[in-house]
């Protein structure tokens, strides 16, 4: 099996063996997993040298194509064989994956990458902002919009496109996914700012009646990360802004914003997950202790032994603690996998006494 980067977030897999139990699919899998944690995203498979394929090899795609939708990414297959293909056919799952003739026609440009395509994004939307702000006082007033009813499109347009920008820059570099009611609620309270702004103009009396009306909503739904609500915050100033039609002020605190949010990445030392896992295995036998604390080892999870039970089958509860980076499905697959007798692996957020 070869592997080579075609970009820094694209790689081609090429195994040249047929992806069978035994050995060529777990390796495959076990490749796959090491790539999609080091930083890959988008993930082509060269099926080419694949002669035959069985459970084993269509549970490593399946794994691949599942890993690849939850971090926002893609896994395509390039040309499988015939008899390969047949299995897909059989599986229903030729339908499900992308399929092409060739590693050309797979490559993602580089332009279109999320995080290229997020930078032209936000510096064409800033560029604007700041080109109408520095510009629109020094046109004659025989070309400016006659209608303020335009402006006012413009600015809801504006705000609109500042708060999709800051979720985006958000959503892709934060540990954990966002709801997409989340996502919703950001953009429409930078909207929402800005119509506040545009409705109160200079009108003392409309800014009190606004501040009442605001009084009587409650917000039932909580926000747990400090960061979400901070940024809710941002948001809405950046969005008032807008409506004020200091076009300039809101570029630059976007711009500075978004930067802020991708370099918070990378200081400190990073948020961890705490999670308990039960772990049941076959009844009439040893629990497969020096297995779950290999996986957790190679997976870098701190646990916690906390409850063992003996019904139909023998149950272990561990308290444990992980990088938001490792994925539950992958550490639930190399436990239940092993021949050590795990038969069923369960997650959930530790309860507030735990």
């Amino acid at each position: 099996m070869s592997d080579r980067a075609l970009s820094p977030q694209q790689v081609l897999v090429a195994p040249r063996e047929p992806l069978v139990a035994g050995g060529t699919a777990e390796e495959y899998e076990r490749r796959v997993h090491e790539l999609f944690r080091s930083g890959c995203r988008y993930l082509i498979a060269d099926l080419r040298g694949v002669s035959a394929i069985d459970s084993a090899g269509i549970r490593a795609l399946v794994r691949s194509h599942t890993t690849a939708q939850r971090i926002d990414g893609r896994f395509t297959i390039i040309a499988p064989q015939p008899d390969v293909h047949r299995m897909l056919e059989l599986s229903r799952l030729d339908s499900v994956f992308d399929i092409r003739d060739s590693v050309e026609a797979a490559r993602i440009p580089a332009w279109r990458e999320p995080g290229v395509s997020l930078v032209i994004f936000a510096a064409a939307l800033c560029g604007v902002l700041w080109w109408a702000s520095a510009s629109f006082p020094l046109l004659p007033a025989a070309l400016r919009p006659s209608s303020i009813y335009l402006r006012d499109v413009g600015k809801f347009v504006a705000a609109g496109l500042i708060g999709l920008l800051v979720t985006s820059v958000q959503r892709r570099f934060q540990d954990k996914p966002m709801t997409q009611a989340m996502e919703h609620a950001q953009v429409l309270l930078c909207v929402s700012g800005a119509l506040v702004m545009m409705i109160i103009g200079e009108s003392l009396a409309r800014a009190f009646g606004i501040a009442g009306a605001a009084s009587v909503i409650r917000f039932r739904t909580p926000v747990e990360d400090p960061k979400d609500i901070t940024v809710l915050f941002i948001l809405m100033a950046l969005g008032m802004a807008t409506g004020i039609g200091t076009l300039g002020v809101a570029a630059s605190g976007t711009a500075f914003i978004c930067l802020l949010l991708v370099g918070l990445q990378h200081t400190g030392s990073g948020p961890r997950r705490t999670m308990m896992v039960q772990i049941g295995a076959v009844a009439g036998k040893p629990f497969p202790v020096a297995h779950v604390q290999r996986v957790f080892a190679r997976n870098r999870i701190v646990f916690e032994p906390r409850e063992l039970a003996q019904k139909k089958e023998v149950t272990m509860v561990y308290h444990t603690t992980l990088d938001p980076s490792v994925s539950l499905e992958d550490v639930s697959a190399q436990l239940v996998d092993g021949e050590a007798g795990v038969t069923s692996v369960s997650w959930e957020p530790p309860k507030r006494n735990a």
